[in-house]
C-alpha cells in the first residue's frame, strides 16, 4: 500500500516515524509529512493545509494515516469523502500510540486490518466500530477484497450485513470451488437473500448479490503522451473482444519505466484499479512463452513487456497475445483460483 502519515506536533511526528518504519518493514511504502519546524530525516515539509494535503491523498494514496487529533482528521476529509470502493483507507492515532482508529474504508480500503496490523506492532488497542466485527459476524465486503471479487451492487451488500446482524440466514452459492466452511449465518440452500460469486447473469435467489471474480491482469502499454480516453476506448475495445467485463479485471499491469505515464496512470484511478510496474529483470522471470519483439527489447531491454507484465500481474497464464493499435498495446492474462472463507 501508499500510505501517507501527517502529524503537527514533535511527539505526534515521532509517533509517524515509528509507524513508517514499522509499516516499511512489511512492505508498505510510506510517505511522511510534518510542519517544517519538526521535519527530520525523510521529512516532507508540510505547507498546505490539512485538507489540501488530504485531498492530494485522497488522490493518490491507498491510506492516510493522522497522528493528531480525530477532529483534525474528520475536517481534513470530509470535503474529499465520495465512495466506499475508491476512497482511501483513513486512520487516527493519537500521539501517545495507545489507540488506533479506522475512520474511513474500514474493509473495502482495508483501514480495519491496517489498524489491528499496527495495534499488534506498536502494540496499541485497535477501536473497531464496524458493525459485522463487533458482532463477530461474516462481512461480505471483507470477504470479496480478500477473494479478489467485485461487489455489483452495494445496497445488496448492506442488505446481506443487515440481514445478518438480524439473525436471518442468508443464501450462498458460488460457481468457483470454495475452501473452509460457510461462516455463521450462511447456508446453501433457498433463502430470500442470497450470495452468488459468479460471472454469469444468474439470480438464484430473490434478491441475489452477485460476487464477480477478478481473475484477469491486462498488459497495457502506449507511447509517451497517450491520453486516458484513447487507453479506456483501446482497453474497453479489447475486453469486449476477449469477452471479459471490466469488472473481472484485476489489476492493470506495465513496465517500471511506465509506472509514471500519465494516462495509464489516470485510468488506473478512474477505474479502481491497481496500476502495477515490474522491473525488466522481474519481467524476464515471467513464466510463459512470450511474442518477442526486437524494437521492445532494445528500448526496454526485455523481449516482451505486455505479455509478462499480465502474466506477473495475474500469477496465471496468458490467455491473450499482444495486440497492438495505434501506439497501444494490450494483453490478457488468467489465474484459475477458487475462494475461500478465513
Amino acid at each position: 500500500m501508499g500510505i501517507w502519515l501527517i502529524s503537527y506536533t514533535a511527539r505526534g511526528r515521532a509517533l509517524a516515524a515509528r509507524v513508517a518504519d514499522i509499516l516499511k518493514d512489511s512492505g508498505h511504502d510510506c510517505r511522511t509529512f510534518a510542519l517544517p519546524k519538526f521535519c527530520e530525516g525523510e521529512d516532507e515539509a508540510l505547507t498546505a493545509s490539512a485538507s489540501d494535503w488530504a485531498g492530494a491523498g485522497f488522490a493518490e494514496a491507498d491510506a492516510l494515516i493522522f497522528c493528531c487529533a480525530s477532529g483534525i482528521a474528520v475536517r481534513a476529509i470530509a470535503p474529499h469523502v465520495r465512495d466506499k470502493r475508491r476512497d482511501p483507507a483513513v486512520l487516527v492515532l493519537d500521539e501517545g500510540g495507545t489507540f488506533v482508529i479506522p475512520l474511513l474504508s474500514g474493509h473495502l480500503g482495508g483501514a480495519n486490518a491496517l489498524a489491528k496490523e499496527l495495534a499488534a506492532k506498536l502494540p496499541a488497542t485497535p477501536v473497531l466500530t464496524t458493525a459485522t466485527d463487533v458482532n463477530g459476524l461474516f462481512a461480505v465486503d471483507v470477504f470479496a477484497k480478500n477473494n479478489d471479487l467485485f461487489i455489483e451492487d452495494m445496497a445488496l451488500a448492506k442488505a446481506v450485513s443487515a440481514a445478518l446482524l438480524s439473525g436471518e440466514a442468508v443464501g450462498f452459492r458460488s460457481d468457483l470451488p470454495v475452501a473452509g466452511a460457510l461462516p455463521k449465518g450462511l447456508a446453501a440452500g433457498k433463502a430470500d437473500l442470497g450470495i452468488l460469486v459468479s460471472s454469469s447473469d444468474e439470480k438464484p435467489f430473490p434478491r441475489t448479490l452477485r460476487l464477480i471474480p477478478r481473475r484477469y491482469a491486462v498488459g497495457l502499454g502506449c507511447r509517451r503522451g497517450k491520453d486516458e480516453a484513447a487507453l479506456e476506448a483501446f482497453l474497453r475495445e479489447n475486453l469486449n473482444r476477449c469477452g471479459v467485463g471490466l469488472h473481472q479485471v484485476m489489476a492493470l499491469a506495465s513496465i517500471d519505466i511506465k509506472g509514471d505515464e500519465p494516462g495509464l496512470v489516470v485510468l488506473a484511478k478512474e477505474l479502481g484499479l491497481p496500476f502495477v510496474t515490474y522491473s525488466a529483470e522481474e519481467l524476464k522471470r515471467a513464466p510463459g512463452e512470450f511474442t518477442p519483439s526486437a524494437f521492445v527489447q532494445g528500448v526496454t531491454g526485455v523481449d516482451s513487456v505486455c505479455e509478462r507484465a499480465a502474466v506477473l500481474a495475474s500469477g496465471g497464464t496468458l490467455m491473450v497475445r499482444k495486440v497492438a493499435e495505434n501506439g497501444m498495446t494490450f494483453a490478457l492474462a488468467k489465474k484459475e483460483e477458487g475462494i475461500r472463507f478465513e
